[in-house]
């Protein structure tokens, strides 16, 4: 099987599982529930993945316990870089606190993210099923120009849970490691993608941050 058709059969599975949950809350939910089956999906994708933000947060809390020993091989090596790095590296490794547990979630993400894209991408003619779901009178294959009450409200939320991931991620890194301020914009990003994507992928994306910050805030307590 080629790469297109596998990708073409996990979103077709995609696709049908969003339009079973659109159903089964159409009765409850009526004209959101084309929206909320978006919500419902990206929760349970991220439940998912739910074990990586674990692995994520312990390998921090690590990290952050290694904090006086790496300050000792800071000022033993400050002027061979080089070793510096060689030397924390092996200390995070020995005692489980890969730097590279951080970016796990996001490269799980990154597959289903990619899967979403194309499910909610609008075919030739009318929409039908999920795709012709409305939120609040907007269509959700409406792009920002013809939603922009609705995205606002998105971007908004987009830009708050980025403004407090940012934060959080200043505040728990070292300010003279390199990655901090590269991982501090990141969340930045979904800013971008939100007013980018048809308002199905923008929900999809603002229900997936605002879970990474509910993760981070029980995870990381």
């Amino acid at each position: 099987m080629s790469l297109s058709s596998a990708l073409g059969a996990v979103t077709g599975v995609a696709h049908s599982t969003l339009e079973g949950l659109a159903t089964l809350l159409t009765p409850a939910t009526g004209t959101l529930a084309a929206a909320l089956a978006i919500v419902v999906f990206t929760v349970a994708v991220r439940l998912l993945i739910s074990p990586l933000a674990w692995l994520q947060a312990r390998s921090a809390r690590r990290g952050a316990a290694l904090a006086p020993e790496i300050a000792v091989l800071r000022e033993r090596h400050r002027d061979d870089p080089v070793r510096l790095a060689t030397e924390t590296l092996a200390l995070q490794r020995a005692n489980g606190a890969s730097p590279f547990a951080a970016m796990l979630p996001a490269l799980a993400q990154a597959p289903f993210f990619m899967l979403m894209y194309h499910v909610v991408q609008p075919g030739a003619g009318a929409p039908t099923g999920v795709l012709a779901g409305h939120l609040f009178g907007v269509p959700l294959t409406a792009h920002l120009a013809a939603g922009l009450p609705v995205f606002a409200v998105l971007l908004a939320v987009a830009g708050l849970l980025a403004w407090w991931s940012s934060r959080r991620t200043r505040r728990l890194m070292p300010a003279d490691n390199p990655l901090g301020g590269v991982m501090s914009r990141l969340p930045y990003l979904s800013l971008a993608a939100v007013a980018w994507l048809p308002l199905a992928g923008g929900l999809y994306l603002v229900t997936s941050a605002a879970w990474t910050a509910l993760e981070q805030l029980v995870l990381r307590r």
